[in-house]
């Protein structure tokens, strides 16, 4: 495997870093619940807003198109925040960093929910995600220094389990809260848990900060990592409202995008404190694991918006039986996530990664065949079996990704892939909404061919309409509708079914890797002393 013999230096402050002691008793279980729920609250906000965007949309009079920026921004941000956890940690300490991002993410949720436009509001959730950033690979760090050693690998499976629970807690709490409260409550309630957190943490690593060095900021580096990131996700956000490359401001944002990338990438490569070590794109593992990784979330990710979207939208469904819908992946997820964070590690990972992919395609096949008729069950069932997908899929490219690197590369390597991750999952949110919107407005003029004035079956169903106490004009109103319903139904089934196509390719990919003689738990082990 290729080494790369520049220094780093986030090497420097693991070789200087005093040796933590365990925590014991009280304070390891308490210590354990605080940097828990701050993970459960973290990533509970990538997914609680899915189920409400329709909510949401409604009140500040703006589409759902429009409304989906309240789940881009968050990510995008949040994506962009990732990369600075490293300097911010070697300049002010580990759990200094922690803090203030806890503290500063329940006071952006506070201002979220009081938001009066969606403006306002998607400039609050950008500063959310931006805060963000750090917590969940600090989260990470701080728990595997609680724990001994050899005590690791059950240390990561409890943390994994953490950020498994939340996006499935997401919809459903989301769906509940819209439904009986309001959708500002879905941001309130960090408040109390942001609170709770905090003084827990203070008061069980306190005195567990991390030594800190003055290093360079890469400001180049992060501006044009704004730059292009944030140029291709407006661009996939407005592309279709503003007519795709019919726009100067989509050109705009095009080039931009292209030109911000090829510099990132120069720049980054070059320069000596570069914000993002694009060096480890050298190692094929680490590549292979990261593209995998962020194809398989982008798609996971866009149906967790997607499929609420449409059953509210189309099928008539509350946003707490849509969230109710997305929930039943914790069934078989919670009870076989343990399992496999216990024995991977004596199983090739390909075959564990195999396994997942071909689930994920099993369940998107199954999806792709749904309709406006079917039952709650019947929209339920690919989500219980998607559990199995779900528990088998992040620790086997987690040890794929990381497997075999040495230690003072491995939290280098764990914010790259991170990063990929968080925007693939932005970026799949904003791809499958656009092809579903542009797809349905196919189908819709497809069908409608078949509609006019002197064919019988129109005549007949206008006719129907017109008996049941409808004007001309309120008939061809709802038989316009039928054929939107018809139009959307057939479009997100194309979407599920090009998912399972794609799952089923990246099998290919995973006979790619080469096994890691190193395992998780070596890279556990290795982020556990970082």
């Amino acid at each position: 495997m290729p080494s790369d013999s520049r220094s780093d230096s986030s090497s420097a402050p693991a070789a200087d870093a005093p040796h933590l002691q365990p925590l014991q008793g009280s304070g390891l279980v308490l210590g354990t619940i605080a940097l828990s729920l701050a993970t459960f609250m973290n990533v509970l906000d990538t997914s609680i807003a899915n189920v409400s965007i329709p909510s949401i949309a409604g009140d500040m009079g703006v589409s759902a198109s429009q409304g989906t920026w309240v789940i881009t921004s968050f990510g995008v941000a949040n994506a962009i925040a990732v990369p600075l956890t490293g300097f911010l940690t070697q300049r002010f300490g580990a759990v200094r960093t922690f803090l203030a991002s806890i503290l500063l993410f329940t006071l952006f949720s506070l201002l979220c929910g009081q938001a009066p436009n969606l403006q306002v509001l998607i400039l609050f959730r950008v500063l959310q995600g931006a805060s963000a950033g750090p917590m969940i690979p600090l989260s990470q760090t701080l728990l595997l220094s609680s724990y001994r050693r050899e005590r690791a690998g059950m240390a990561l499976a409890m943390w994994s389990m953490t950020t498994l629970v939340a996006p499935i807690a997401g919809p459903l709490l989301g769906g509940w809260i819209t439904d009986n409260i309001s959708w500002p409550w879905i941001f309130y309630i960090n408040v109390p848990v942001g609170i709770v957190c905090t003084l827990a943490t203070l008061a069980i690593y306190r005195r567990r900060e991390t030594p800190t060095r003055k290093l360079p900021i890469d400001w180049t580096g992060l501006a044009l990592l704004v730059v292009w990131v944030g140029s291709l996700q407006i661009l996939l956000d407005k592309g279709q409202e503003l007519g795709w490359f019919g726009s100067t401001t989509i050109v705009a944002l095009a080039v931009a995008a292209v030109v911000g990338l090829v510099l990132f990438l120069i720049w980054e490569l070059n320069d000596e404190h570069p914000v993002v070590d694009l060096k480890l794109f050298a190692l094929p593992n680490f590549t292979l694991g990261t593209i995998m990784l962020s194809l398989a979330y982008g798609m996971y990710f866009g149906s967790l918006v997607l499929l609420p979207l449409w059953l509210q939208e189309f099928v008539g469904y509350t946003a707490t039986q849509a969230g109710g819908v997305l929930a039943w992946v914790g069934m078989f997820a919670l009870l076989f996530m343990p399992l496999v964070g216990r024995y991977s590690s004596r199983v090739d990972t390909r075959w564990v990664t195999s396994f997942s992919f071909l689930v994920f395609a099993l369940v998107f096949w199954m999806r792709s065949r749904f309709t406006i008729g079917d039952t709650y069950w019947d929209y339920s069932l690919p989500t219980i079996v998607q559990g199995v997908a779900t528990a088998t899929f992040f620790i086997p490219l987690l040890a794929i990704i990381l497997g075999g690197l040495p230690a003072w590369r491995v939290a280098s390597a764990a914010g790259l892939s991170n990063f990929a991750r968080i925007t693939a999952g932005s970026f799949g949110a904003s791809i499958y909404t656009t092809l579903w919107s542009d797809r349905a407005i196919l189908h819709h003029a497809q069908l409608a061919q078949f509609i006019h004035p002197g064919r019988a079956a129109t005549d007949g169903a206008l006719a129907l309409l017109r008996s049941g106490g409808l004007s001309s004009q309120q008939a061809l109103g709802a038989l316009n509708r039928a054929i939107d319903v018809q139009a959307s139904t057939i479009s997100v089934d194309e979407m599920f079914r090009l998912s399972a196509w794609l799952f089923l390719a990246m099998v290919v990919l995973v006979w790619l890797v080469r096994p890691s003689q190193a395992g998780s738990a070596a890279g556990a082990e290795a982020a556990g002393a970082h």
